[in-house]
């Protein structure tokens, strides 16, 4: 599902025009990008957390330049599902 038809869903769950919804499901976006990047998790009861994960140092290699180089340390988005939400898909994909 992309950005566009989630937006569209929505805007017909609650009967709304496309705009307005669009623009909500924007704000939600940019607020959650604002918090990871001030390093704060954003948790949402029954759906999950967004948080960063930190990520160690690392050997890696530049193959089509035979050079072994370091990836320093760094902090990815990630997402962890709530235990509800988990349980939920489980049994549906099982």
């Amino acid at each position: 599902m992309t950005k566009q038809e989630l937006v569209k869903k929505i805007a017909k769950q609650i009967g709304t025009e496309i705009a307005p919804t669009e623009l909500i499901v924007e704000a939600f976006i940019a607020s959650v990008k604002e918090q990871l990047l001030k390093k704060e998790a954003v948790f949402l009861r029954g759906f999950g957390t967004f948080k960063l994960k930190r990520r160690a140092a690392k050997p890696a290699r530049i193959i089509h330049k035979n050079i072994a180089i370091i990836v320093p340390p760094h902090f990815i988005p990630a997402f962890k599902p709530g235990k509800e939400f988990s349980k939920r898909v489980k049994k549906y994909v099982n």
